[in-house]
Parts: structure tokens; sequence; C-alpha cells
């Protein structure tokens, strides 16, 4: 499958469909069913000693599928997480921004699948991994 969306077309549909998050995330690479997103760590995402908090590693994970599902589907804003868990596997490295490496594994009509993991920029070990289900709304 080729992608319907590239990066340029990803932020600024986030632009002007959520500006309300768009100034901390920003869609890096698409590829078939892949996409890297990073968070723009700053001071609103630290948890005390200054390490990315989990709810800011969830709302990447959450981007990051999100990012790849449009980019293979489309402009459909209204497609949503329907399940997500996370696994938090080590501590994300201080004062670094985090990047989202993230797959469909399935892309269905009405449901797709798929996982992401989370690095700190320049690790290579993954800080978390999520698994997450979305639905897409009928065509």
């Amino acid at each position: 499958m080729t992608p319907q969306m590239d990066t340029a077309a990803l932020n600024a549909f986030m632009k002007a469909e959520f500006p309300q998050v768009a100034r901390d995330f920003t869609v890096e690479r698409i590829a078939p069913m892949e996409a890297d997103v990073r968070l723009i760590a700053d001071d609103k995402h630290l948890r005390p000693g200054g390490t990315v908090s989990g709810p800011a590693m969830f709302a990447l994970a959450d981007l990051a599928m999100y990012a790849v599902l449009l980019a293979m589907i489309g402009p459909k804003a209204l497609s949503v997480t329907t399940n997500c868990s996370i696994d938090f596997m080590r501590k994300p490295a201080a004062g670094r921004d985090m990047i989202a490496k993230a797959r469909l594994l399935k892309l269905g009509r009405v449901l797709a699948v798929g996982d992401a993991l989370l690095f700190s920029e320049g690790e290579s070990q993954p800080a978390a991994r999520a698994s997450l289900t979305y639905s897409i709304p009928p065509r």
C-alpha cells in the first residue's frame, strides 16, 4: 500500500485539526505502514528527575499510531483509539526528545492494529512499547 499523506501533509493536518498538541509533536518519517513521530520534550512533559513522564509517552504512542493510520487512509479526523496497552521498560534519558517508531500490523476496513516503540533521542533501546487498536470511520 502506498501512503496517502506525507510528512508535510500530516504536520499541516495536525496544525489545522489539533493545534492544542501540534507544537509538541512532529511527524518525521512516513513509509508504507510506518511512521516516526517526535515528542518535542519541554518542562510540561517531564516528571520529577527530568525524564519524560508516562502520560507524555502515552500521548506520543497514540499520536504516532494516529499519524501512521492517517498516512495510509488519508485525512479521516474521526479515527479513534479503541484500545491501548503500554509497557514502560526503562527510564527515558533525561532532557531529551522522544521518538516513536509506529507500524500498522493490520489495516482493515473498520479496525487498525499496530504497535509503537518509544526511544529517547540517541538511545538504541526502547523506553516503552505500546500496542494500539484504532476504529476507522465508515467510508
